[in-house]
């Protein structure tokens, strides 16, 4: 049988392996992927470490993959071999939970995650369900497109959904990973945009991303400065310091949102009288369908939004999951097949 090149995690916690594995063959409504990118991504420690319940070993991490169809499998319906597309976080679901039968596929719950229920984008090539597809479009190289498939979706999504409008003021917590295309979507959005982060060495790029106005959270109180400006409509959290978090509630204007998409298992603190006196409110939002992928691949692609990226060729991948993990990646790792 020919063999492709994957790099897997046998136990957890264990090291990535570059192994030889057999190219699997797709079964019902599956499509085989000739892998080209895969971003590294942070909630790739839910494999790493064994953190998602009834994850099986060995698996092949990677939920941000982009490529091309090289085989169908048996009732695969309008994908043809040779196009290119893209899996993201979802990667697929049940069909008859309550919330399937709702038609709210993204909060399935028995939904599939491309790189822990199944094998994902750390290989030349991998299985998806064909209702995980997203297409690509051609202005977008495989590597740009893939942190969209995660990063990008989830901000974008998150956003487009939060109620704010051309216009309203809307604040994005953290420069980083998530938040330089949080800014980034915003001000495409015609939002008033005003970046969050620590240090005022991070002004220069939150101004070239389109942050019309930044604030150093080391040097000013945030919820005093964003209510100077009138308060903020829409507040986009892409941290992980539940504290940071905490420290922007009282910057929301009237009827104003807190929306929390950078995960952390520490807790938010809301003093009930800030939520109740402005009708304020905190709510998470979990990244998108693929249709979500594809409307915000065709928004960056439209509005010229594009990650910034780091790319390293697929071996390197133990390398480029500890440069994320310790923050050095400026701002998302990809890894590349050559394919």
């Amino acid at each position: 049988m020919p063999t492709m090149r994957a790099v897997q995690v046998t136990a957890a916690n264990g090291p990535f392996e570059l192994v030889q594995r057999e190219i699997p063959v797709p079964k019902g409504r599956q499509v085989r992927i000739k892998v080209q990118a895969c971003g590294v991504c942070h909630s790739d420690v839910f494999t790493k470490q064994g953190l998602f319940p009834g994850i099986q070993y060995p698996r092949v991490p990677g939920h941000e993959v982009v490529g091309v169809i090289d085989a169908l499998g048996p009732d695969v319906p309008e994908w043809k071999v040779g196009q290119r597309v893209g899996v993201g976080w979802y990667g697929g679901h049940c069909g008859h939970c309550t919330s399937c039968r709702r038609g709210d596929f993204l909060t399935c719950k028995n939904g599939q995650v491309a790189g822990i229920s199944y094998d994902g984008g750390y290989a030349e090539y991998m299985l998806a369900p064909f209702e995980a597809l997203a297409a690509v479009p051609d202005e977008l190289s495989s590597a740009e497109a893939a942190p969209l498939l995660c990063a990008g979706i989830t901000t974008f999504n998150a956003l487009r959904n939060s109620g704010a409008r051309a216009g309203d003021l809307v604040a994005v917590l953290g420069v980083g990973g998530l938040g330089h295309l949080g800014v980034q979507f915003a001000a495409k959005m015609g939002c008033h945009t005003v970046a969050i982060a620590r240090g005022q060495d991070k002004e220069p790029l939150a101004r070239k991303l389109g942050a019309h106005r930044y604030i150093d959270s080391n040097k000013e109180d945030v919820a005093a400065a964003l209510q100077k400006l009138g308060g903020a409509r829409v507040i986009l959290s892409t941290v992980t310091a539940s504290k940071a978090m905490s420290a922007t509630l009282g910057g929301l204007a009237v009827d104003g949102k807190l929306i929390v998409v950078g995960a952390s298992a520490d807790p938010i603190e809301v003093p009930p009288f800030t939520v109740i006196g402005g009708r304020r409110a905190v709510q998470g939002w979990p990244s998108g369908t693929s249709i979500d992928s594809e409307d915000t691949m065709a928004f960056s692609a439209l509005a010229d939004i594009r990650p910034m990226i780091e790319t390293m060729p697929l071996e390197r991948a133990a390398e480029a999951y500890e440069k994320m993990m310790k923050g050095d990646a400026r701002f998302r790792m990809v890894l590349t097949t050559g394919k």
